[in-house]
C-alpha cells in the first residue's frame, strides 16, 4: 500500500538492472535540488535554471563517485509537479549503488513502486486514467498496445470522460436548485432535454465500453485457438507460424495432450497462440482431459483457427465440427496439406463461411496469407472508427463505464415513471461518481494503492 503523499524526498534507479552503459536515478521532492548540489561540485545546482543538463564530478565526503550529467526541473515543470532532479551516470551496479546508499544517508528516502507517477496525479500534473496509462506504457509489447496507450496518457479517454460528465453535472445542478426551491414547486432542469442529454451519454459510453474487447485483446494480445480433428497439422501450423519447434509432430493420433501456448506480433498486434489437443471420442483418460481443455480454450478464444485435412474430411464432418463452436466465435477455416492434394478448397467450396483459405502447414503454403487474414479479422479500421479512436484497455474502466451505463438506465426509469426529484438527484450522484472514479477526482487510498503498487520502482 502507498503511503498518503507526503513533502518528503525520495529517489529511485529509474533503469533496469544490471551493467549497461548509463544508469538513471531520479530525484523528487522539496528539497530534491539542495540534495543534488550537496554533491555537484561543479555548480551551485540552486541557482540554475529549469530544464537544464550539467556535467561534472559526483563526489561525498571528499570522495568522487563518477563523472555524471545531472538534468534539473523545477516544480511545478516536472513530472511529478515538484523539485526533481535526474542524475546520469555511468551504468556499474557499484556506482549506483554508492550513489542511492549516500543519498539514503543525507536523508532521501527510497521511492516505493508507482510513487512517481502518484505524485504527479496528486499534484494534478495528470488524472488517473492518464497515470495508468503510463504502466501500459511501459508494459506494451506491440504496436497497437503502445498506440492505444499513448493516446490514453495524453488525455483522449479521459478528455471524453470529462465533458460527459461536465454535460451531466451541469444537469444536476439544475437538480440541486429545484431542490432547494422545493416548497415553491418549480422546474429548472427540463425533462425532455434532459432525457436526449442521457441518451447521448448512454451512446457514447456504451461505444467506450463495446471497445473494451478489443483493448483488452491488444493490451493482453489476441488469443487464436488452433482447433480440430487429430493429425490435421495443427500442432505443425503453430511451430510454422512462430517459426521454430514448439510443439512435438507425430502422425500419432492424440500426440498433443495438453494445450501449448506462445506469442508472436503479427503487424504490431500481439497474438497468443493456443495449440490444443485433437478432438475426437476417446476412452483414454489423459486424452479426454485434453479436449475437455481444448473445449475450455475455444470458449475463452477470441479467433479460432479450425483446421481440417483437405484430403480426407468430407463436407458432413467439417459441418458437423463446425457446429460445436459457440456462436459468435470469429473462426477462420483452414484446409491443411494442401501440398499433398490435387484439388484445392474442395471442401472450402461446399462451406459459405467469410473467412476459409487452404494452406499448408509442412511447407508454408499460404501462411503469410493466413497472418494478413487474422490481422483483418480483427476488422481494426471499423473498431477504431466505432469507437472514436478511442480503445478501452483497462478493466476498471470497463467496470465503471458499466455501472454508468447502470446509472443512467436506472435514471431514465425514474423519468418514465416521473419520480421525486430528490430520487432523481441521488441517481445523477451515482452516475457522477462513476465518471468521476475513472478519472479520479473521486477516489481512495485503497484504489490508489491497488493501481501504483503494480507500477515499477523509479516510475
Amino acid at each position: 500500500m502507498l503511503p498518503t503523499l507526503r513533502n518528503d524526498t525520495i529517489a529511485a534507479i529509474a533503469t533496469p538492472p544490471g551493467i549497461g552503459a548509463l544508469g538513471i536515478i531520479r530525484i523528487s521532492g522539496l528539497d530534491a535540488i539542495e540534495k543534488a548540489t550537496f554533491l555537484f561540485h561543479n555548480k551551485k545546482l540552486t541557482e540554475v535554471q529549469s530544464h537544464t543538463l550539467h556535467y561534472g564530478p559526483l563526489a561525498y565526503k571528499n570522495e568522487i563517485i563518477d563523472e555524471v550529467v545531472v538534468s534539473i526541473f523545477r516544480a511545478p515543470h516536472s513530472f511529478t509537479g515538484e523539485n526533481s532532479v535526474e542524475i546520469t551516470c555511468h551504468g556499474s551496479p557499484f556506482i549506483i549503488q554508492k550513489i542511492m546508499e549516500i543519498l539514503a544517508e543525507m536523508g532521501v528516502r527510497p521511492a516505493q513502486p508507482g510513487e512517481y507517477t502518484m505524485r504527479a496525479f496528486m499534484n494534478g500534473r495528470m488524472d488517473l486514467s492518464q497515470a495508468e496509462a503510463v504502466a501500459d506504457l511501459i508494459a506494451a509489447e506491440s504496436g497497437a498496445a503502445h498506440k492505444t496507450a499513448l493516446q490514453q496518457m495524453r488525455g483522449g479517454f479521459s478528455n471524453q470522460i470529462k465533458e460527459l460528465r461536465r454535460q451531466l453535472l451541469d444537469f444536476a445542478s439544475l437538480i440541486e436548485l429545484e431542490l432547494d426551491f422545493a416548497e415553491e414547486d418549480v422546474e429548472f432542469a427540463d425533462r425532455k432535454t434532459f432525457v436526449n442529454l442521457l441518451n447521448i451519454i448512454e451512446y457514447e459510453v456504451k461505444k467506450l465500453a463495446d471497445s473494451f474487447r478489443l483493448g483488452n485483446a491488444i493490451k493482453s494480445g489476441v488469443k487464436v485457438v488452433i482447433a480440430g480433428r487429430p493429425n490435421a497439422g495443427k500442432s505443425t501450423l503453430l511451430n510454422a507460424i512462430l517459426n521454430e519447434e514448439r510443439a512435438i509432430v507425430s502422425e500419432i493420433p492424440g500426440t498433443t495432450r495438453d494445450t501449448i501456448e506462445d506469442i508472436i506480433i503479427i503487424e504490431g498486434i500481439k497474438f497468443k497462440f493456443i495449440d490444443t489437443a485433437g478432438i475426437r471420442e476417446s476412452t483414454e483418460t489423459i486424452e479426454r482431459i485434453g479436449i475437455s481443455r481444448t473445449l475450455e480454450k475455444i470458449k475463452e478464444a477470441d479467433i479460432i483457427i479450425y483446421m481440417y485435412d483437405i484430403n480426407i474430411t468430407t463436407e458432413e464432418i467439417l459441418k458437423e465440427d463446425l457446429a460445436t463452436i459457440p456462436d459468435g466465435k470469429k473462426v477462420i477455416i483452414a484446409g491443411n496439406k494442401a501440398d499433398q492434394s490435387s484439388i484445392i478448397n474442395d471442401q472450402l467450396s461446399m462451406i459459405n463461411y467469410q473467412w476459409s483459405i487452404s494452406l499448408s502447414a509442412k511447407t508454408h503454403q499460404n501462411l503469410e496469407s493466413l497472418k494478413s487474414m487474422l490481422i483483418k479479422s480483427l476488422d481494426l479500421d471499423t473498431e477504431l472508427q466505432s469507437s472514436n479512436n478511442t480503445i478501452v484497455t483497462n478493466v476498471r474502466h470497463y467496470n465503471s463505464l458499466i455501472n454508468i451505463l447502470k446509472a443512467i438506465e436506472s435514471l431514465n426509469e425514474g423519468l418514465r415513471n416521473n419520480i421525486t426529484t430528490d430520487l432523481l438527484a441521488a441517481d445523477i450522484k451515482t452516475a457522477l461518481y462513476a465518471l468521476s472514479e475513472i478519472t479520479g477526482e473521486i477516489t481512495n487510498d485503497e484504489i490508489l494503492g491497488n493501481i501504483f503498487g503494480k507500477f515499477c520502482i523509479g516510475k
